[in-house]
C-alpha cells in the first residue's frame, strides 16, 4: 500500500510540476522529481506481492526472490530519503508564479520522507523473517537427509 501510495504522490507531483508557467527564475524541478523518486514504489509493490506469494506458496525458491526484493526495496528507500533529504535543505529562488507548486511540491516531499522509515523496517523485518525461514527450510532439508542416510545403514 505504501508503493501505490508513492507512485500516487508521483503522479500528482508530475501533474504539478508540469503546470509550471516559464518565469524570470525558471521553473523548480528537485532532484526527487527528475530521478523519479516518488516513482521507485513500484519495487515497494513487486515486494509486496513477493511477499503475499510466498506466504500463500512457501518455497526456498520464492522465498529467497522475496529477500532479495526486500534487499533492493532497503536500497531504494536508502536512495530515496538521500535524496529528498538533499532536496529539502536547499531551495533555489523560483519565479513568482511557480512558487506556491514548489512549495506543495516539497510538503508532499515531507511527507514520502516521512513514509520511507516505514517502508524500511516493514522491508528490513521480512527479510529477516525471510533469513529464518530460509535457515528453518535448510535445517529441515539436512535433518531429513540425515535420517534418510541413517536409515539406509
Amino acid at each position: 500500500m505504501i508503493g501505490i501510495f508513492n507512485v500516487l504522490m508521483w503522479y500528482l507531483l508530475l501533474i504539478l510540476y508540469m503546470g509550471q508557467i516559464k518565469g524570470v527564475f525558471g521553473t523548480y524541478e528537485p532532484i526527487t522529481y527528475r530521478t523519479g523518486c516518488s516513482l521507485w514504489g513500484i519495487i515497494f509493490i513487486i515486494s509486496g506481492v513477493s511477499i503475499i506469494k510466498v506466504a500463500r506458496h512457501p518455497t526456498q525458491r520464492l522465498l529467497i526472490c522475496a529477500m532479495i526484493m526486500n534487499i533492493l526495496c532497503m536500497i531504494t528507500v536508502i536512495i530515496a530519503t538521500v535524496l529528498t533529504v538533499l532536496e529539502l535543505s536547499s531551495f533555489d529562488s523560483v519565479s513568482y508564479r511557480n512558487f506556491g507548486q514548489a512549495r506543495l511540491g516539497r510538503e508532499i516531499s515531507r511527507v514520502l520522507l516521512g513514509f520511507y522509515p516505514l517502508e524500511l523496517c516493514i522491508a528490513f523485518t521480512y527479510t529477516i523473517f525471510g533469513c529464518i525461514g530460509l535457515c528453518r527450510k535448510n535445517e529441515e532439508t539436512f535433518a531429513a537427509g540425515t535420517e534418510e542416510a541413517e536409515s539406509a545403514l
